[in-house]
């Protein structure tokens, strides 16, 4: 029978960049030695759980996102393969372990993280990252400190069987980060596209009267090669936004229809959210 192990999955979404998690692992961890899991960590410099903060777009349809990070408790972690003497142990429930005894002068664990999750302990000549609060979920404990204090419900724990994971994260479009390197992290995030797609925006107006004025309910289809990639409505203020595309994907063509006329036009995407401008539509 296969063993239920320990996931987390992190919501962007409703992250804030609070650092109330932040400050949790550090409350936690320093001045705080846990035998057999983790050596106190330093007051300054070590940061186990960061939050890596991203801006899209441009004036005046700009947004903000907060990822928080932290060691990965990869399946097949780098920081493993390096290792010697046995510093570093995968538990049976996924949790990845930095032995604060064997590690001792082996910096190379550090330089081994794909992620830039560990940390070198100057002082103890030792690596660390963040355990997954193993000494706290071996005593009964079912959440971690970072999900125990966040105000927005950012983070879950999940302990489950690996098929069971798989199923969750098919279901809820739940991304690993850097899939490509193939270490099989075990922490997923949601909505990560706020992270790593583009949006495209604009202003919807027309000229009524001799007024030019915003146009709301205008709208919106978006397309590429003939076909609707996806569509929206203006707002009250004209404006509108459409998510989740692929960087550097070409050529996209834009067609507003309004009560007032419409418009049509092309844009190339780049690597970054573009903000059309204010739209006229024409009758």
């Amino acid at each position: 029978m296969m063993a239920a192990k320990w996931n987390m999955i992190v919501d962007i979404e409703p992250c804030n960049n609070c650092r109330a998690c932040f400050l949790a692992v550090k409350d936690e961890h320093t001045g705080n030695e846990f035998p057999g899991y983790a050596a106190e960590q330093p007051a300054m410099g070590h940061n186990w759980l960061e939050i890596e903060r991203h801006e899209r777009g441009s004036y005046p349809i700009v947004d903000a996102h907060f990822m928080p990070v932290m060691c990965n408790h990869c399946d097949d972690a780098p920081c493993m393969k390096v290792a010697k003497n046995g510093a570093i142990r995968k538990r049976e429930d996924g949790i990845v372990i930095i032995d604060p005894v064997k590690s001792k002068g082996q910096k190379e664990i550090v330089e081994a993280c794909p992620y830039g999750a560990v940390s070198w302990n100057e002082e103890k000549q030792i690596p660390q990252a963040w355990i997954f609060d193993a000494h706290l979920l071996d005593e009964g404990w079912s959440r971690t400190r970072a999900e125990q204090c966040c105000p927005t419900d950012v983070f879950r724990s999940v302990k489950v069987e690996d098929q069971e994971m798989q199923r969750i994260a098919a279901e809820e479009g739940l991304e690993v980060l850097q899939p490509e390197l193939g270490t099989k992290p075990r922490i997923y995030y949601k909505n990560m596209y706020l992270m790593n797609q583009c949006f495209v925006s604009g202003s919807v107006v027309a000229t009524i009267e001799g007024v030019e004025d915003c146009v709301e309910g205008a709208e919106v289809v978006l397309k590429q090669n003939g076909s609707e990639i996806a569509r929206s409505t203006t707002d009250t203020f004209g404006e509108f936004k459409i998510d989740r595309l692929e960087p550097n994907s070409g050529q996209y063509e834009l067609e507003v229809t309004g009560s007032t006329g419409s418009l049509s036009m092309q844009f190339e995407l780049g690597d970054e959210s573009p903000y059309l401008g204010a739209l006229s539509l024409s009758a």
